[in-house]
């Protein structure tokens, strides 16, 4: 084995990660066990709903060995996304308003992070002797194969999991994304330098729309806003469709309320900034985009990965959940005549949700307050 000090590798590849752009680098051995037994319990009572990849490739999310063999660690890194002030609070507040998680208000996440992290695997590839077994082969993952990734940020220093199930961090709260290398190099690991301080706190789960957790630490992602939005392609059930508000991509509810991001940055990454407007757009607009708009203003988006019908079959909950228009019930009754069986659904839940006279929903968002 050739000589290599590991200990300045290691420092080296936090150097290179911050000039990269990532708020924080760390790394984790490749022991998973006890994630791998929550993740299975999680399965056996169908908690992923339709989301079968979830299920797939057998062991190999909770054993990177057996993802990528010769994988000893793994690099986590972290890069926040919350854009300025873009008045989550007030829009959620405004029915005539579409809400769009704040991760999906600008450029798709995955090849800006898959990149830097890309570069960051090459500075390290270029670091190894030349003779060192495996140089060449790290390998940067964003989402893009079965990798535990928060559960490794969560072994690596980067934070705790939650009550709602993300990863949080007492100096920067949640608002971020997380991407891995994994990497044959024995480098030395970092313990986790925090421990949960969730304490007695249940406002995540209090203030869910559609009460998606069942407990502390477990998502019945059946329930979730973001997976009937974005992961479900079929029909959105009755009972979350009053519930789900303005919610129409997404929903950040149990962050929005979460006290540890009062500490939250804002991003200085401009391909995470807002476009098209879509941090402050009406329904109703949006709504009356045709496909080719769709596509041409959603292009490079997360937004995109649901379709023009998903983005329809949304918008007409969001339509049936504002306040009575005419001009609403014009567009609805304007789409429906060109729109899927599908969207037909939606938009005739819509038309006789505008139709009722002094309609009163419950919604839960009242209790929000802005947390940064």
């Amino acid at each position: 084995m050739p000589d290599l000090d590991l200990h300045q590798l290691t420092a080296n590849i936090k150097l290179w990660g911050r000039e990269l752009g990532f708020q924080q680098v760390g790394i984790a051995d490749i022991e998973l066990v006890d994630a791998e037994v929550r993740l299975q319990e999680w399965l056996a009572r169908g908690y992923h709903g339709s989301m079968e990849w979830l299920a797939a490739h057998g062991n190999k999310r909770s054993r990177p060995a057996e993802l990528l063999p010769g994988t000893v660690r793994v690099i986590s890194v972290r890069m926040d996304y919350l854009p300025g002030d873009t008045q989550q609070i007030k829009i959620l507040k405004d029915s005539t308003k579409a809400y769009i998680s704040r991760y999906a208000l600008g450029r798709d996440y995955h090849k800006l992070i898959r990149k830097r992290l890309s570069v960051l695997a090459q500075k390290i590839d270029d670091a190894l002797p030349e003779k060192y077994p495996f140089k060449g082969q790290n390998r940067a993952f964003v989402d893009s194969a079965p990798v535990m990734e928060r559960p490794l940020a969560e072994k690596a220093g980067l934070g705790w999991t939650g009550k709602h199930t993300l990863i949080i961090n007492s100096g920067v709260g949640s608002w971020f994304f997380l991407g891995e290398i994994f990497t044959f190099v024995p480098l030395p690991i970092d313990q986790p330098e925090q421990i949960n301080q969730c304490g007695e706190c249940t406002a995540c789960l209090k203030v869910c729309p559609t009460d998606a957790f069942p407990r502390p630490y477990e998502l019945d992602a059946r329930r979730c806003i973001s997976y009937l939005t974005i992961e479900n392609k079929g029909s959105i059930p009755e009972e979350f469709r009053e519930p789900m508000g303005n919610r129409v991509f997404g929903c950040d509810d149990c962050q929005a309320i979460c006290p540890w991001n009062k500490y939250a940055q804002f991003t200085g990454e401009t391909d995470f900034l807002p476009r098209h407007g879509l941090a402050d757009s009406d329904l109703v607009d949006l709504f009356n985009w045709t496909e080719d708009e769709f596509l041409t203003r959603t292009e490079g988006s997360a937004i995109r990965r649901i379709g023009y019908e998903g983005w329809l079959r949304n918008l007409a909950v969001g339509l049936g959940n504002a306040p009575s228009e005419e001009r609403i019930m014009a567009s609805l009754t304007e789409k429906r005549r060109t729109a899927s069986p599908l969207v037909q659904e939606h938009i005739d839940w819509a038309l006789t949700q505008q139709a009722k006279p002094n309609r009163r929903r419950k919604r839960k968002i009242q209790q929000l307050r802005p947390s940064n």
